[in-house]
């Protein structure tokens, strides 16, 4: 573990501390966001931010981060990733408090880490998981602390053999991956679950609708019935640190690379050195 920022502090992993009360630890009562960092510049910060105080809202909790994006590079920098890319996490926990009641207690944390990321891979595998979605959970639509569930899926699916998991919801329509959004192509048309579906609105899931806006490619945000991505003639998924992922294997039907998949990466990874600067 790499240095911490804390409530405005700078900390040693071994000088933190948290409350066992917290009920972000206790209950998973807290929300957070992963932001990519390249060359210590965070990408899309400012729809992190966004998304996560409108989290909060939904909580009832006060957020205000002033100078998040600025911590973020200094936590970046104070950690050496002043080069290539790393990953950044911002946590906000609830603090003690009555179960029951969701004020957030005074010793509730808002807290960042950081960590080098991998080069993200141009494909990747999933299989269908035998899990679902609730698309009327309390949660529904919110990066929260409560995330057993995925690493629990994604675990199910590698002992198959696959590297990602997609969920249906309850209604059997398509929702989302563990870890990242899903996008299908059919007859040159773009596809997307609705926020309707229970998928948490990912910031890249956001970036391709756009640029697909600007590329002239027409993309719907839909319900989509399980069997359309048996018919896709492209699957892809993406996710903040990975940005967009052709997948090459869908259970066990192999999948060409697709040109839409293709040009959209080439377009998000276009906007990551905007954001950068470059």
């Amino acid at each position: 573990m790499t240095l911490i920022w804390c409530n405005g502090q700078w900390l040693e992993p071994s000088d933190f501390r948290i409350a066992p009360t917290d009920r972000g630890l206790m209950h998973g009562l807290g929300l957070f966001e992963t932001i990519l960092a390249v060359d210590g510049h965070p990408v899309f910060a400012e729809r992190h931010l966004a998304r996560l105080a409108l989290g909060c809202q939904r909580l009832g909790w006060p957020f205000g981060f002033p100078d998040a994006r600025q911590t973020m590079a200094e936590l970046a920098a104070r950690n050496g990733f002043t080069s290539g890319r790393s990953r950044i996490r911002l946590n906000v926990t609830a603090g003690s408090g009555v179960m029951g009641d969701l004020t957030p207690g005074d010793d509730r944390l808002i807290l960042m880490t950081a960590a080098r990321a991998a080069e993200p891979p141009a494909t990747t595998t999933a299989n269908l998981s035998p899990f679902v979605r609730n698309e009327r959970s309390a949660f529904a639509g919110l990066k929260s602390n409560s995330y057993a569930e995925n690493p629990v899926a994604l675990d199910h699916a590698r002992r198959l053999g696959f590297e990602e998991t997609v969920f249906l919801n309850t209604a059997g329509n398509l929702c989302e991956a563990a870890t990242s959004n899903l996008f299908l192509v059919r007859n040159g048309t773009l596809l997307t679950p609705s926020p309707a579906s229970g998928c948490l609105q990912g910031i890249t899931r956001a970036v391709v609708i756009e640029l697909a806006a600007r590329l002239d490619i027409p993309c719907e945000e839909a319900a989509l019935p399980a069997a359309l991505i048996d018919e896709a003639d492209e699957v892809f998924l993406t996710s903040s640190i990975r940005g967009v992922m052709g997948v090459s294997r869908f259970e066990q039907r192999a999948l060409p690379a697709g040109p839409l998949t293709g040009q959209l990466r080439l377009a998000w990874n276009g906007e990551v050195h905007r954001e950068c600067g470059e």
